[in-house]
């Protein structure tokens, strides 16, 4: 979903990676139909709804008329029309708080309510954690509706502008960004062409080394990827080589779920009751249901067929340790990490808390931290020892995944490298010239207030991942040392 899209689609997108791959990255997100479908009879709440409404912490306002949502964006530089055009409907199942909003395919997009006083109200995107908090106002600022000037110098001003009011990390990574819009905007004017404009607002993320921090132009030919240093890229020899050297270290049968999504192993120790350990793969935290169409309602239903029949009572019993490997993950859905670490515990604990920056002239200033609990789902659960893989593939949600299984007890052991260090949903900005602009705006801090961005997570083991010499020769030292760590306990 634009807008704040959970997580890092459009970056799966890029890599343009091998599909028919199990550890292909996750596909891109397509934006919210420009069309809405034909209002449905609302949901219970939705008349609450009627009016203009601005986000707090996200620069846009949203515009609800006889059930069709439409947002807008805005930033220094001006107001522009977002990409939601959305109809409420009645909730089609699921558990989902406030009135949905559906697009021209009938896909939940996201949910909305009203607070009791009518003053306020609540928005979470599909497959995203927490809501978002908005406040009613009397009406949309006149330049919302005017059709946007493409004008390269425009396109500029609200690409600066809305880094400068929404990205919080660039103090942190030692960015001036005045100082940059004082080197690029001479270099603009009426006349700079498509690929002048590209390069220079590439040039001007590219230190910022922040996968969900992107450019893309719509047409596929123009796309950013900010890797951090470091970063393998996944061509497709590096994850065919991935495959062999993982599939080298497992028994005969592995199962597939989730679109290929998701794979488990019996990784066979001994023979008696709980003398084995379990490995779970999972390659993204999207598409679970169908690769062509994002619906995360859809998927939450792919994935807990897919843990039904991983967790069975008899395995949770019998279970004497699991892997859970995250070291090629593309991100999606924070939802889904959470749905999965459900059925990791048998106790309610705190995954990370999650804020927004909240004032376009100061960097330091979060709306209130928002709890993400993991409550114990119901149903067979594996509440035993794990340890999970990672490594700078694991991006967005499976860093977000990570770090909802800290505060787990008992709590798993890392092993690997450090994540890529990109937890935020994004901020998909249309800009005036039609190009997409990514942008994260978000925090997850844990339950000692540190924060993982630029970094990521360290493991509390340090192995390689993929190493050249270890895929050539079919070797696993990460998943070895899993296999040994777990094997002790």
């Amino acid at each position: 979903m634009s807008g704040n899209r959970k997580k890092n689609w459009s970056v799966a997108a890029a890599v343009a990676l091998a599909a028919s791959t199990a550890l292909a990255l996750v596909p891109s997100a397509s934006a919210a139909s420009p069309a809405a479908p034909a209002p449905q009879a609302p949901a219970a709440g939705a008349a609450a709804l009627e009016g203009v409404w601005q986000g707090v912490g996200y620069q846009r306002y949203v515009a609800v008329h006889r059930g069709v949502l439409r947002s807008y964006e805005y930033s220094a530089a001006g107001c522009l029309p977002g990409r939601w055009q959305l109809s409420a409907g009645r909730a089609g199942g699921g558990a989902v708080t406030g009135v949905p909003f559906r697009d021209a395919d009938s896909v939940r997009q996201l949910s909305m309510r009203a607070t009791p006083d009518g003053r306020g109200a609540r928005l979470t995107p599909a497959g995203s954690v927490g809501e978002q908090r908005l406040r009613r106002v009397a009406e949309l600022p006149a330049d919302c509706t005017r059709k946007p000037s493409g004008d390269p110098v425009h396109t500029f001003d609200t690409f600066w502008s809305t880094l400068r009011e929404n990205y919080p990390f660039l103090r942190a990574k030692g960015i001036d960004w005045d100082a940059a819009r004082e080197r690029y905007r001479p270099q603009v004017h009426p006349g700079t062409t498509d690929d002048e404009l590209f390069r220079i607002l590439s040039a001007m993320i590219e230190p910022l080394h922040d996968m969900h921090t992107q450019l893309a132009d719509g047409t596929g030919k123009r796309r950013t990827l900010n890797l951090r240093p470091g970063t393998p890229f996944p061509t497709e020899k590096y994850l065919a080589d991935v495959e062999a050297a993982t599939r080298a270290q497992l028994p005969e049968k592995v199962h597939s779920f989730a679109n290929g999504k998701i794979q488990y192993a019996d990784l066979k120790q001994g023979t008696g009751p709980g003398q084995h350990l379990g490995y779970l793969r999972i390659t993204g935290f999207i598409a679970f249901a169908d690769g062509d169409r994002l619906d995360a309602d859809a998927d939450a239903a792919a994935l807990d067929r897919a843990l039904d029949a991983v967790l069975t009572e008899q395995r949770t019993r019998s279970l004497r340790g699991l892997v859970v490997d995250l070291r090629f993950n593309g991100g999606g859905a924070d939802a889904l990490g959470t749905r999965i670490a459900a059925r990791l515990t048998d106790r309610t604990y705190t995954a990370y808390t999650k804020s927004a920056r909240n004032d376009p002239q100061r960097p330091d200033s979060w709306t209130p931290g928002q709890p993400i609990r993991v409550h114990p789902a119901p149903g067979p659960r594996y509440t035993g020892p794990l340890a999970v893989l990672t490594g700078p593939l694991t991006i967005s949600a499976g860093e977000s995944f990570t770090q909802s299984l800290m505060g787990r007890s008992p709590a798993p052991v890392r092993i690997g490298e450090s994540t890529q260090g990109v937890f935020s949903d994004t901020m998909d900005r249309v800009l005036p010239n039609g190009w997409t602009l990514t942008v994260p705006n978000e925090k997850y801090a844990d339950a000692r207030g540190r924060t993982y961005d630029g970094t990521g997570i360290p493991p509390t083991h340090r192995v390689p991942v993929y190493a050249p010499a270890d895929l050539a020769a079919l070797r696993d030292p990460a998943l070895t040392r899993a296999v040994r760590e777990l094997g002790a306990r």
